[in-house]
């Protein structure tokens, strides 16, 4: 887990949790959609040395969604995560069973008029490492260069698919998807890119956005002073025990229950219903108190608790 480093980033951690969103929207698509356009030049290129042909790549759809639908539903689909120096899960690319097919083909010099059957069975480890290949490509054209380079960490790791895809965990948050379609003249297939909306705006936020008024800047400055004032009531609970239903059942009235080890360093502070922060649990003269320990992490506690003890 990555801790917010500086007191702006934590603000925009407890923001992020509490309202859930980062970013105007139209900004965010309009930066993501600059992205890719100017990206797709250079991923054709790559393809290109790649296959030794010509394939056509578009951007077919540009939406805003939360990092952890980027995962694909289906097993024969491969999935790879690029960290970067600000974020250890900067951008996901996903590519389907369609778009796999186009490239093994015409990768082993199949004829581009001849339409490619989508692959109905799970991927290969030939088909997986091919669709490593084009992630790297991918990546490698949206990275860029100079001062406004993402800096993913590069190569590409291999991709996962079918059970390995499906267990790896994603965190969530607010993210921007830009679909690219992969076509020959007879067939057809999507890859995907999925990015953090706050890497992205971090990087390219002023990319495309067009200029509205004067008071746009100092409009949003104010909205967002407004809603850092705003009071939210702050809850800290600490975990009890672990107990089977049939325990609870039994329960009677004046029955004690035993508090876990492990509870005082385990205290939540939340606030409407969301988790912000993992605590100890102490005493300060008369008064009990909360220290923060670190920001919580949902993936991490899914895993512990599959794992407990």
């Amino acid at each position: 887990m990555s801790a917010p480093a500086s007191p702006a980033e934590m603000r925009a951690f407890i923001v992020e949790r509490l309202v859930g969103d980062t970013g105007e929207p139209d900004q965010v698509a309009a930066a993501a959609r600059a992205l890719a356009e100017c990206a797709v030049p250079a991923i054709v290129r790559g393809l290109q040395e790649t296959l030794g042909v010509p394939l056509a790549v578009e951007v077919a759809d540009v939406e805003l969604t939360r990092l952890a639908q980027a995962r694909p539903d289906a097993a024969n689909h491969a999935m790879a995560i690029a960290a970067s120096v600000s974020s250890p899960d900067a951008l996901v690319l996903t590519i389907d069973n369609a778009a796999v097919a186009v490239v093994i083909d015409l990768l082993f010099g199949g004829d581009a008029g001849e339409a490619v059957a989508p692959i109905s069975r799970d991927l290969s480890a030939l088909e997986v490492e091919v669709a490593t290949s084009v992630f790297e490509q991918v990546a490698q054209a949206i990275n860029g260069s100079g001062p406004r380079a993402f800096e993913f960490r590069l190569p590409v790791p291999m991709a996962m698919t079918g059970a390995e895809m499906h267990k790896h965990m994603l965190r969530d948050g607010p993210a921007v998807r830009v679909v690219f379609s992969l076509a020959t003249a007879a067939s057809r297939g999507t890859m995907a890119l999925t990015m953090p909306q706050r890497v992205l705006l971090k990087h390219r936020g002023d990319t495309g956005v067009p200029a509205k008024d004067a008071a746009g800047p100092e409009w949003r400055t104010r909205f967002s002073e407004e809603v850092m004032r705003s009071s939210v009531t702050l809850e800290a609970t600490m975990p009890l025990a672990r107990m089977t239903l049939g325990d609870v059942a039994a329960l009677a009235a004046g029955q004690v229950i035993e508090f876990e080890e492990t509870a005082q360093a385990n205290a939540r502070l939340s606030a409407r219903n969301k988790t912000l922060f993992v605590c100890e649990f102490g005493k300060l003269g008369q008064n009990y108190t909360v220290r923060v320990r670190h920001p919580y992490d949902a993936g991490q506690d899914f895993i512990d608790g599959l794992m407990p003890g």
